[in-house]
């Protein structure tokens, strides 16, 4: 059967290849869910069932944005501890976190990913670890509701098993036992793990953090994900605080404690990273260890600023993370373009540090790497997969910047005309076309106002 094809054309391009190449007037055409071609000037004539033209005039053409953490969970506590630090907000949160059920997180799920995907995100990951006894299948909701939005998708199956009593910070009712952790990530991943060209559903093994996980299910984990193929997922480096643990309950810091659980590998990819020293970003870097860079979440909790340009100064693959919505509640990935050049900006490379293509490669390309699809997505070249986002940039909000990739990064965020996943049309004209934006917003406030309910009855 021939191949359907979808031409943009007249469109400024941001490629984000190897080569930063840039179309001031462009093309890119799709056959089924691939990239076919990209290139300057119209698309080439006589093309074959096409059953689309698009004409791109006054817009810009980025791969889809690739986000590379995330807690979908908590679209349904957004606003609330909005003046605490990390320790102090997991605290005054896990009472209420710990007593979400199926229907609860598949409602977050469809929050989360609906403002993701509106907003330009085309590969989306979750990393969820909270597992109340007897709350259904969380796992299965999220992917569910990650397959309704359209979105490409990684589920990090996140657990603890380090509750209260083991000196923990969550409730001892929502944490695992190491056996059923163990047990539950092995299933998911058979269950749903796709490792084929072009998945739409990947699985990442994914401990939640040193001081919620014992040092057996860092290590089993570790082993898991080796045996099964599949990556490795977890928080690191975050606080001030999380490295005082880490010293004086393991003594030592956290990458080296990740290096003696087998957690170091160009398999692994960790949140945050805020409070790497030389010695750690080398390691990371030595390794091929990657970064989720979240810094709205990273400023919202006063975690400190990352030191992004020396990481990619030392080979570290990084790409950005939402983080989860109760710690950035715009619940969006543009923010943290912006974001990652003005925060990294306050650091001590100052101007130098990052610009708005450096911040545009974190966005795409870097967190294809991250996630281990570098050679699929994140950026626009023949052959790989259709997941394109086709930005408004002729509206006032942009009218005075000649520069459209600095209009996208440091301008307001800017309307998504048409955005594609794999080829098929995820969002038209600023609306999700698979999923029904007022039912979800419905579904998740009513979800929201059960789950305060049933938090506050204890």
């Amino acid at each position: 059967m021939a191949a359907s094809r979808i031409v943009i054309e007249n469109c400024a391009i941001a490629t984000v290849d190897a080569n930063d190449t840039e179309y001031a007037s462009g093309h890119v055409v799709v056959a089924d869910n691939l990239i076919e071609s990209v290139g300057a000037g119209r698309a080439p004539a006589g093309l074959e069932n096409v059953v689309r033209r698009v004409d791109g005039t006054g817009h810009l053409v980025t791969p889809g944005l690739v986000n590379t953490h995330h807690h979908f969970y908590q679209w349904i506590t957004r606003g609330l501890a909005t003046d605490h630090n990390l320790f102090d907000w997991l605290v005054a949160l896990y009472p209420t976190w710990a007593r979400i059920d199926e229907s609860m997180a598949r409602a977050a799920a469809r929050g989360s990913l609906a403002m993701m995907a509106r907003g330009g995100v085309t590969t989306a990951t979750d990393h969820h670890y909270v597992y109340p006894r007897g709350a259904g299948d969380l796992s299965g909701a999220i992917i569910g509701a990650a397959a309704e939005t359209g979105v490409r998708f990684t589920l990090a199956r996140g657990s603890m098993d380090r509750g209260e009593s083991d000196g923990g910070l969550p409730p001892d009712f929502a944490v695992e036992s190491l056996e059923d952790a163990l047990a539950a990530t092995e299933a998911t991943v058979d269950r749903y793990h796709d490792a084929s060209f072009g998945s739409m559903t990947q699985i990442a093994v994914a401990p939640c953090s040193p001081f919620s996980v014992s040092t057996e299910l860092m290590r089993q984990g570790a082993e898991l994900a080796r045996r099964k193929g599949v990556r490795l997922h977890t928080h690191g480096s975050e606080t001030v605080e999380e490295e005082q643990f880490c010293k004086e309950l393991f003594g030592m810091g956290p990458t080296d404690y990740f290096e003696s659980t087998g957690w170091l590998g160009s398999d692994v990819w960790m949140a945050h990273c805020v409070h790497m020293n030389d010695s750690d970003i080398a390691a990371f870097g030595r390794t091929g260890t990657g970064v989720a860079h979240c810094p709205s979440s990273n400023a919202r909790l006063a975690a400190g600023i990352a030191r992004v340009p020396d990481m990619l100064k030392a080979g570290v693959p990084v790409g950005l993370g939402v983080d989860g919505t109760a710690s950035n509640e715009s619940g969006e990935l543009h923010t943290e373009l912006r974001n990652a050049l003005l925060i990294n900006r306050l650091g001590a490379h100052r101007e130098s540090a990052l610009n708005a293509r450096q911040a545009l490669r974190l966005g795409t390309y870097g967190g294809a790497q991250v996630l281990g699809r570098a050679d699929q997505i994140g950026s626009i070249e023949a052959g790989k997969l259709a997941d394109l986002v086709l930005w408004k940039m002729d509206t006032l909000a942009h009218a005075s910047i000649a520069d459209p990739v600095i209009a996208l990064v440091l301008g307001a965020a800017a309307p998504v005309t048409l955005s594609l996943v794999n080829g098929r049309t995820v969002v038209e004209d600023n609306h999700l076309t698979t999923v029904d934006e007022d039912a979800v917003a419905r579904s998740t406030r009513e979800e929201a106002r059960r789950l305060a309910r049933i938090a506050a009855e204890g």
